[in-house]
Parts: C-alpha cells; sequence; structure tokens
C-alpha cells in the first residue's frame, strides 16, 4: 500500500473527507505505516521540510478534527504541552524531560491495581499514565 492509499483509507474510514491538507498530514502521520507522537508544531515544521501548503492553525484544526473522530488521541504533559497519538489503544508513555519527547512505554509492564472510587454523579472515562524520565 502506498502513502497516498495508507493516508485515503486511514481518513476514509471515520468518513473524513481527504482535503489536500488532510492528505497531506495524514500522510506525514501514518504513511509508513507507523505510530508518531507529534505536536502541532512539529507536525507543521516536518510539512513545511516536505513542502506541503498548510499554516500552523491548519495544523492545530487538523490535528483537533483527526482526535474527534478517534484517528489519534492527545496526551497532556504538564498540563500545558499537547502530544497527539496515533496509537489509539490504551498504552503508557514515556515523557523524556530532557529532550520534550513523548514514546510509548511497555503496557504489559503496568500494572495498576486499584483506581480511587470516582464521586458520586461521574464515573472514570480514562487513565491517563504518563511517566517522566530524565537521563543519569
Amino acid at each position: 500500500m502506498t502513502e497516498d492509499q495508507r493516508a485515503t483509507v486511514w481518513l476514509g474510514k471515520v468518513g473524513l473527507r481527504p482535503t489536500r491538507q488532510r492528505l497531506s498530514l495524514a500522510r506525514l502521520l501514518i504513511g509508513d505505516g507507523n505510530h508518531r507522537h507529534v505536536t502541532a508544531e512539529s507536525l507543521f515544521e516536518s510539512a513545511k521540510s516536505a513542502g506541503a501548503s498548510v499554516s500552523l492553525a491548519t495544523v492545530y484544526n487538523t490535528l483537533r478534527a483527526f482526535c474527534d473522530v478517534g484517528l489519534m488521541q492527545e496526551v497532556t504533559v504538564d498540563g500545558s504541552k499537547s502530544y497527539f497519538d496515533t496509537n489509539t489503544y490504551d498504552h503508557p508513555h514515556f515523557y523524556w524531560e530532557d529532550q520534550g519527547v513523548l514514546t510509548d512505554a511497555p503496557a504489559d509492564q503496568l500494572v495498576i491495581a486499584r483506581l480511587p472510587d470516582a464521586p458520586d454523579g461521574a464515573e472514570i472515562a480514562s487513565v491517563d499514565v504518563v511517566i517522566r524520565l530524565r537521563r543519569t
């Protein structure tokens, strides 16, 4: 499958119209079949380097649209820095503080023995695990 085909199928499986901007960003995100962790800024820089004509606002809007339909998930670090992950299955992350990079952590090694009860009138929707690392 070519990068263009993979991007078109990825958008099509959720019914997103394959606009020129969406296709160019989708190719960068999943064109080679590998998962990515990106920030809007890093994806914008990759798009510029690839010759795509997209604004930073378009990148933000497209990432939001991809998250809204379940193609990506947003992972927030420090309550302000958002990373976008093409792997939408529940899994933990490593955040490398010295590099500002988010990577997958091995899910099979994570054990959460007990969560606190949700307050009355609420249910736990998800649990995000971000393990902060610093090199020694």
